[in-house]
């Protein structure tokens, strides 16, 4: 049996994430940015996608520190596959914050208003896939974004397009607009990735299996890895996959990094058996213990 670290996606993020974090990792991110990150921790500075991916970063980063034991894998959702691939050895600290902060400039001035992403719950994905086939235009950009769970999926483009797909599935289920300023994970953001890509640098093989979010595989090969992390914001996220996957494989520990217990929530769905915790929540010092029964059964 193995464990699995998750990260958090946008839309995650809080005003304060960063106050309890310890001095020394804000003092190292800020060093590498040439500004206190602590100033990107406002409810203004937050309505800006680069604040909130580089506050997500340093977020997870630190409390996977916290952590101490090493776990068996790892996966992030979006910009979650950054911390992701920090604590799996590919991917510098320092190195990482550069990344997140070009990708979070370029993520936001490729669309700096008029788009976004929308979780729909309740219809299956058959049937978002045929309204968004329905819905879709050069006017009315729209498309699948995250596929989160059987009844669970996002939708990202135009504010218009969103609003005629919730409207249509209104008595058949729920749309909720997310805290998200940018339509990630869909061809419209394919210009940013690749600009991204071009400025990537290259990576470790990882010392902890990183799984894809967006093939729901792990990856070992560091230029794969590096493709992956340079184009998941214009690829469709297979979150229900990658968690399902993990537990074919044997894992039956999640522990989900702060910020939040979204990732908990869809994971109790596909673990029958074993533990999913949200580090928000849960003492250290039990987590740990956790952890470490965890690598003594896999061992």
């Amino acid at each position: 049996m193995s464990s699995l670290l998750v990260f958090p996606g946008q839309g995650a993020q809080r005003t304060g994430m960063l106050q309890a974090l310890p001095a020394s990792i804000l003092e190292e991110a800020s060093d590498v940015l040439g500004e206190d990150v602590r100033a990107l921790d406002t409810a203004q500075a937050l309505t800006n996608t680069r604040a909130v991916q580089l506050c997500l970063l340093i977020t997870g980063v630190a409390h996977a520190r916290l952590l101490e034991c090493i776990p068996d894998y790892v996966a992030g959702l979006s910009i979650g596959a950054y911390p992701a691939a920090v604590i799996a050895g590919a991917l510098g600290f320092s190195e990482a914050i550069k990344l997140v902060s070009l990708r979070g400039e370029l993520m936001q001035n490729a669309y700096p208003h008029g788009f976004g992403m929308t979780a729909l719950i309740g219809p299956d994905l058959s049937t978002v896939e045929k309204l968004l086939a329905e819905i879709h235009s050069p006017e009315t950009p729209v498309y699948l974004a995250n596929i989160n769970a059987d009844n669970q999926t996002v939708i990202a483009g135009s504010d218009a397009a969103m609003q005629r797909v919730a409207a249509r599935i209104k008595g058949n289920g729920s749309a909720r607009r997310l805290a998200v300023s940018v339509p990630s994970h869909c061809a419209l953001l394919q210009e940013p990735a690749q600009a991204l890509a071009d400025a990537f640098v290259a990576l470790k093989a990882p010392r902890i299996t990183y799984l894809s979010s967006t093939r729901a595989r792990p990856i070992h090969n560091p230029e794969q890895l590096r493709d992956d992390l340079a184009f998941n914001m214009c690829r469709v996220v297979d979150w229900r996959g990658t968690v399902q996957s993990a537990y074919e494989r044997g894992v039956r520990l999640q522990i989900e990094l702060p910020p939040g217990a979204v990732l908990t929530g869809l994971s109790r769905r596909v673990f029958e058996q074993g533990t999913v915790i949200a580090c928000e929540g849960a003492r250290l010092d039990t987590l740990q213990a956790l952890l470490q029964e965890e690598g003594r059964r896999h061992r």
